[in-house]
C-alpha cells in the first residue's frame, strides 16, 4: 500500500548506519515536517561493527527476488538482504517468480488473507511450480505455513498443498499463552548448511498457528521447537527451505541464516556476521525465554526536535529548567544501542500526538524506517492508531494507519485509547462488529501483530463488593488501611478515567483480537520501586495471551520479582536504561543467576 502525504518535506537519508569502529553519532541534516524535526543520524556500533552495504549494478547474481504480497513488516527483511550486499527485485507478476534466481517469501499476517492475494494476483500456481522445480527458495513464518495443505485459521482455508499436513492453533486449554511470542530454541534434526550453528541458540518466533511433524511430512522436517509440544520450526527439501521463526528479527543468529541462504553474502557485513555467529553460546537455548524490552517514549520537545523522554507518573516535563520536555536522547541512536546491548525487543511509544492526522506523522515513520536498518530484533510502535478523517475530509481506517506503520518497519502495533472505547462497547452489547481497530488489524495481520496498551490507576476499596470490577487483595494496604483495590483504565495518556477495570478490559480486548497486553501502571511510573505485581498477576489471570509488565523498574531484582511472582512473559523498562542506571546485560545476567531462561547475544 502506498500513501501520499501532501506538503511533507523530504527527509535526508544517511549513506551508512552501520560502520566499523567505536560508537559515534554525527547529525547530518534535519528536515522539518509539520513543525517537527528529526535528526538523521550516522551511528557506529561498538560490538557488531557492521556497515550497511548496497549492491551495485544490475547483475542478477547479486539479486534476490522478494515476494512481498503486502502483509506486515517486510522492511526488515529488505534491510537484512541489503546488508548482505544484494539488490532486491519485488514480485509484480508471475513472470518475476519464473525468472527468479533465488526467491524469498516473508509471509506475515493471516493465512486466508495471504492466500487470497496469491490467488487473485495469479501467483499461487507459479509459486508452486517454482518450488516443485527445486529452485532456491526461503519461506519465512507464514511463508512456511502456506506450503502446507490447509490452515484452520479463520476456518478451513486451503494452502499451496506442497507439504502434507495442516496448520492448526496452539492449544491454550492447558494454560499455554497464545500467541507463541518470543525467543525459543530450535532442535536441528540433521546437519544443514542453512541452520549450522543455530542449535543451542534462541531465535524469534511470533505466531498462533503451527504445523506438527507427522509420518507424512517427516521427509520435509529439518528442525523443530517446543511450545506446549513439538512443532515444525524449519523444513527443507533440496534447495527449498522455510522457517517458522523470523531470521531478520533474530539478531546475528538470524542474519547468519540469511547469509548462508545467499551463499555467504557479498558484503563486508556478511563476513563480520559469519565471525560473530561462530562465537560459542554460554547458555544453550532450552525453552521460551523471558523477554527484556527497552521502551522509548518519543515526542517533540519545545524546539521541535523528536526526542526520547520519560515521565514521572506520565508527566514528561522537568520540574525545573522552565518545564522543558525531559530529553534522554535520540530515538534511532538509542534503539540501535539497545539492540547492541541485547534488548529482546524495542518499543516506540509515540506520545507526540498528531491525533488529528496520524499519517502526517512523517518523523515517527522515518524513525521506524531508520531503526529497522540497524535493529534486527522486533520493533513495536504505538500512538495514534485509529480511524480518522484528515483536514481535507478524507477518511482513513485504523487498518490503513497500521499498514503504513508496518510498511515503515514496525513488527507489532500498540493500540491504547481506541482499544478502551472498543472494549466498553463490546461489554455493553456482547457483539463484535468487525469494524473496530482491533478486529480489522488482527484479521488482516494476525492477532500476534496487535498489542493493547493498558494505562490503569489503582483505586483502593475496603470491600470487593463495593465496586462492580474485579479486585485484588493488595500486598500492601492502602493509605487508610484498605486491603483491596481495583485498577481503573484511563485514556488520553492517563488524563481521563473510564468506567472499566483492567481485568475486564484485558478480557474484552483478547476477545476482539489482541495478541498481547502491554500493562502499564500510572501509580508506579517513574518511581523505581518495582513493578506492580498485584496488577500484573490480576491481568495475567484474566487472559491467555502474553502480558508485558511495565512501569516501576528500578533495580535488576525487580525483573526477577515480577517473573517469579507472576506469569508475565516479558518486562519492559525505559528510564533506567536511558539514564544508564542499570544495563540490559546486567538484568539478563541476574535473571540467569535466578534460574530463568534468557536469550544472550
Amino acid at each position: 500500500m502506498t500513501m501520499a502525504f501532501p506538503g511533507c518535506a523530504e527527509i535526508a537519508s544517511s549513506s551508512s548506519l552501520w560502520n566499523v569502529g567505536g560508537f559515534k553519532t554525527a547529525s547530518l541534516k534535519c528536515s522539518k515536517v509539520q513543525n517537527v524535526k528529526i535528526s538523521v543520524l550516522k551511528s557506529r556500533s561498538q560490538r557488531l561493527g557492521l556497515v550497511t552495504s548496497l549492491a551495485a549494478g544490475d547483475d542478477s547474481d547479486n539479486e534476490v527476488t522478494l515476494l512481498d504480497y503486502g502483509g506486515g513488516n517486510v522492511q526488515s527483511i529488505r534491510n537484512a538482504i541489503k546488508l548482505m550486499g544484494f539488490n532486491i527485485r519485488s514480485v509484480q507478476s508471475p513472470k518475476d517468480i519464473e525468472s527468479a534466481k533465488r526467491l524469498v517469501f516473508p509471509g506475515v499476517g493471516a493465512f486466508a488473507a495471504a492466500m487470497d492475494v496469491l490467488e487473485s494476483k495469479g501467483l499461487a500456481d507459479c509459486l508452486k511450480d517454482y518450488i516443485r522445480q527445486d529452485r532456491p527458495f526461503l519461506g519465512i513464518c507464514l511463508g512456511l505455513q502456506l506450503l502446507f495443505e490447509y490452515s484452520e485459521e479463520h476456518g478451513h482455508v486451503g494452502g499451496l498443498g506442497l507439504i502434507p499436513g495442516a496448520v492448526s492453533r496452539f492449544d491454550s486449554s492447558n494454560g499455554l499463552r497464545v500467541p507463541h511470542i518470543g525467543w525459543n530454541g530450535v532442535k536441528v534434526r540433521y546437519p544443514s548448511e542453512l541452520l549450522d550453528g543455530v542449535n543451542g541458540r534462541h531465535v524469534y518466533f511470533v505466531h498462533s498457528y503451527r504445523a506438527v511433524p507427522t509420518d507424512a511430512n517427516n521427509d520435509w522436517v529439518l528442525g523443530t521447537s517446543n511450545y506446549g509440544g513439538e512443532f515444525i520450526a524449519a523444513v527443507k527439501k533440496g534447495n527449498v527451505h522455510a522457517v517458522q521463526f523470523h531470521p531478520e528479527k533474530s539478531g546475528v543468529v538470524g542474519l547468519d541464516i540469511l547469509r548462508r541462504f545467499l551463499d555467504g553474502g557479498l558484503s563486508a557485513d556478511a563476513e563480520r556476521i559469519a565471525q560473530l555467529s561462530g562465537q560459542p553460546s554460554t547458555h544453550p537455548a532450552c525453552a521460551l525465554a523471558k523477554r527484556v524490552i527497552a521502551c522509548l517514549d518519543v515526542r517533540s520537545n519545545d524546539a521541535g526536535d523528536l526526542v526520547v523522554t520519560k515521565g514521572d507518573q506520565y508527566d514528561v516535563r522537568e520540574a525545573s529548567d522552565g518545564g522543558e520536555v525531559r530529553n534522554l536522547g535520540k530515538p534511532v541512536e538509542l534503539a540501535g544501542q539497545y539492540f547492541q546491548d541485547g534488548a529482546d525487543e524495542v518499543t516506540f511509544l509515540n506520545i507526540t500526538g498528531f491525533r488529528d492526522f496520524p499519517l502526517g506523522d512523517m518523523p515517527m515513520l522515518e524513525v521506524l524506517r531508520r531503526a529497522s536498518k540497524e535493529v534486527f530484533v522486533p520493533l513495536t510502535v504505538g500512538g495514534g492508531i485509529r480511524d480518522f478523517t484528515d483536514s481535507e475530509g478524507r477518511y482513513y481506517s485504523s487498518l490503513e494507519v497500521a499498514s503504513e506503520y508496518f510498511r515503515s518497519g514496525a513488527d507489532k502495533i500498540s493500540i491504547g485509547s481506541d482499544a478502551v472505547y472498543a472494549a466498553e462497547e463490546y461489554l455493553k452489547t456482547n457483539k463484535k462488529t468487525g469494524k473496530t481497530s482491533l478486529e480489522q488489524i488482527s484479521y488482516v495481520y494476525g492477532n500476534q501483530a496487535v498489542v493493547v496498551s493498558i494505562d490503569p490507576r489503582r483505586v483502593y476499596v475496603k470491600d470487593p463488593k463495593d465496586v462492580p470490577y474485579k479486585t485484588v487483595k493488595c500486598s500492601k494496604p492502602g493509605p487508610n488501611g484498605e486491603e483491596y483495590a481495583w485498577y481503573q483504565c484511563t485514556v488520553k495518556g492517563g488524563r481521563e478515567g473510564r468506567p472499566i477495570g483492567a481485568y475486564e478490559l484485558a478480557q474484552a480486548v483478547e476477545e476482539l483480537g489482541a495478541g498481547e497486553i502491554l500493562l502499564n501502571c500510572i501509580d508506579c511510573d517513574g518511581q523505581g520501586q518495582g513493578f506492580d505485581t498485584d496488577l500484573v498477576g490480576l491481568v495475567s489471570e484474566a487472559v491467555s495471551i502474553p502480558v508485558i509488565a511495565s512501569s516501576g523498574a528500578g533495580a535488576v531484582e525487580h525483573f526477577s520479582e515480577v517473573f517469579s511472582r507472576t506469569s508475565a512473559s516479558a518486562a519492559l523498562a525505559a528510564g533506567i536504561f536511558h539514564r544508564r542506571e542499570i544495563s540490559i546485560a546486567s538484568v539478563k545476567e541476574h535473571l540467569i543467576d535466578s534460574g530463568m531462561e534468557m536469550r544472550l547475544v
